[in-house]
């Protein structure tokens, strides 16, 4: 499948370097698990808080004028130094998900500005939310899927699927803003071998509930509030959306093994913290004040289910079984996965 010369690559946490003129950025994921060896990590801070487990801050990255912040998962080299002592050395997951990257916000002016070449996944679905912007979505299926702000897009890669995230063409001329969440969901054991598919759902099929205070919730994936998405799940899974006015109030569901949020933009005050976005907050079991307060307009990603096991994670692909990525970089590196129809004259080559 491999026809076309690699380009020199760039992660999606560092700058891109000698582009061509007009050329777009390469916003190419390059995280690898350090028990494999590599490992690039997203820099953040770490708060304690005796009533809520961890968290998270990732600072900001800017891949030439596009800002990403990665919030899972984190690994902490044995360097580092940390004043939360009691704190594991590691956070890869908040129940069933693995991923998340919150992209942006950022202007575009007019010409090329961001392109992910195709690139493959493995036992994982991918899930990306946009809160402004778009995305042309393409994958080895045939899909082709242009993703608008409030849209859901699902890709369960199962056994094996290559994807591409570019700009729409049309786009390009213009002055434009992107900024929402891409993540990752780990799928049971006995699903990670599924074929792969696609499935898009635009905001007006997802369901909406305004609840007291002003408080506008949109369940994504899951069912909570009396809401159900009709996104289908793999295991209990919680996404949903918040947007809460200032000085608003929201309780947080109680059926979930594992629950937490990302705070996008905004400041709310929880268990006795004042904290401000964006920073991924993850609950503990105990302990914690069942409401938060919105100190100012702000937006939240509610995230949770139930934890799935121990997974491995090579660049793109994660499994519970490491043998199971190796054969998946065997693949790529070989050229065994499908083409993108449509997007097939140049790739991401497999890190070294």
């Amino acid at each position: 499948m491999h026809s076309a010369r690699p380009r020199s690559q760039c992660g999606i946490l560092a700058p891109c370097i000698a582009l061509a003129k007009e050329e777009a950025p390469r916003l190419d994921s390059k995280f690898i698990d350090s028990e494999h060896g590599v490992m690039a990590i997203s820099e953040f801070e770490l708060e304690p808080c005796p009533s809520i487990e961890l968290i998270i801050r990732p600072k900001e990255k800017d891949v030439g004028g596009f800002a990403v912040r990665r919030a899972l998962p984190i690994l902490i080299p044995a360097s580092t130094k940390t004043s939360v002592q009691h704190r594991p050395s590691a956070r890869r997951h908040l129940g069933p998900w693995v991923f998340l990257d919150h992209m942006g916000p950022v202007q575009f002016s007019p010409g090329p500005a961001f392109s992910v070449r195709p690139h493959p996944h493995i036992h994982l679905a991918t899930v990306t939310y946009l809160f402004e912007g778009q995305i042309f979505h393409r994958d080895s299926l045939g899909s082709q899927q242009i993703i608008k702000p409030g849209d859901l897009n699902l890709m369960v890669a199962g056994e094996g699927i290559v994807h591409s995230e570019r700009e729409p063409t049309e786009n390009l001329s213009k002055i434009r803003r992107l900024h929402g969440l891409q993540l990752w969901l780990a799928l049971p054991e006995a699903e990670e071998n599924r074929p792969a598919s696609f499935q898009h759902f635009a905001q007006t099929e997802l369901p909406l509930r305004e609840l007291d205070g002003g408080v506008k919730l949109r369940v994504l994936m899951g069912e909570a509030y009396g809401l159900r998405s009709p996104a289908p799940i793999f295991s209990s899974t919680l996404f949903a959306e918040a947007h809460l006015p200032a000085d608003a109030e929201l309780s947080f569901p109680h059926n979930f093994d594992e629950l937490g949020f990302y705070l996008a933009e905004g400041s709310i005050e929880f268990a006795g913290e004042l904290i401000h976005g964006p920073a991924l907050v993850i609950l503990t079991s105990k302990g914690c004040s069942d409401r938060l307060k919105s100190k100012t307009a702000a937006r939240l990603a509610l995230l949770g289910g139930r934890h799935l096991g121990t997974r491995h994670m090579y660049w793109n692909f994660i499994s519970s079984d490491p043998q199971a990525i190796e054969r998946a970089k065997a693949r790529w590196r070989e050229g065994k996965f499908p083409n993108v129809p449509g997007d097939d004259q140049e790739f991401i080559p497999l890190p070294d």
